[in-house]
């Protein structure tokens, strides 16, 4: 049976995609706090503060060989511009949204089975500027290129970040609480959840599972749910194998 571990479990995407995998017959193993939320998904669930380092050491040690790791950790605060911001708790959100992240797959890479895959969340900023969330757009980018350094290191692996767009989950709660301090992220963010739109948590698996499936082409890449052709099968995974640029962190180049 092939086994998962998910950190940030409780996490909307992250209780999705546990469900998802385990009616696939998947067994699961599951990172976070609140667990008691969860109720009895069939998965394993460890109790864990992912910004301890000594809790997060022993919850690791305790997880059966995996074939799949999947983060779906992440805040969004601070909000507001940065040097309105508090400064600690911007530097706790750059931690806790990657350096833990990437702490538990260092924790975990030893006891990894063959050809693992390696799923994080990307979120947006990372092609236009999103104002006042800086916090959760540096994360991000910074994650973004750890999936294409580390998929230089090891080949053996497959290493994607996926940026599901705009999904319904208490993420937006955040935005709210914010108010006038989000910007334009406050009416973005009340258009949404007042609309019928929203990227589905089954395409969000289905994305996962296409990467898994076309691995030279996924891996080192950074996704999109929303606006890339991975719906048409292969025709996108022959392009990006040809294509060492595409969607993946580059300097622009202005011709003449």
């Amino acid at each position: 049976m092939k086994h998962a571990v998910i950190s940030g479990i409780t996490a909307d995407i992250g209780i999705a995609l546990a469900e998802r995998l385990i009616a696939d017959g998947w067994s699961v193993t599951g990172l976070g706090r609140k667990l008691e939320r969860l109720g009895d998904i069939g998965a394993k669930l460890i109790d864990v503060s992912l910004d301890d380092s000594v809790q997060l050491a022993d919850a690791c040690s305790k997880i059966e060989p995996w074939d799949l790791y999947i983060s779906c950790v992440g805040t969004m605060q601070p909000i507001g511009p940065f040097f309105s911001s508090n400064f600690d708790q911007w530097q706790n959100t750059i931690e806790l949204n990657s350096l833990s992240q990437l702490r538990i797959l260092h924790l975990l890479w030893e006891n990894r089975k063959v050809n693992p895959d390696v799923m994080f969340l990307a979120g947006g900023g990372t092609n236009n500027p999103m104002s006042n969330y800086s916090a959760y757009c540096v994360s991000k980018i910074f994650l973004i290129k750890m999936m294409e350094l580390l998929a230089d290191e090891e080949l053996e692996a497959n290493f994607f970040i996926n940026g599901p767009g705009f999904v319904r989950t208490k993420i937006h709660e955040e935005t709210l609480i914010a108010g006038e301090n989000a910007g334009s992220g406050l009416k973005k963010t009340q258009d949404f959840l007042a609309s019928d739109e929203g990227t589905s948590m089954d395409d969000i698996y289905q994305h996962m599972l296409w990467c898994m499936q076309n691995r030279s082409a996924a891996t080192g890449r950074n996704f999109s749910t929303v606006h890339d052709s991975w719906r048409e099968g292969s025709s996108l995974a022959e392009r990006l194998v040809n294509n060492t640029d595409a969607f993946r962190l580059r300097r622009s180049i202005i011709e003449g």
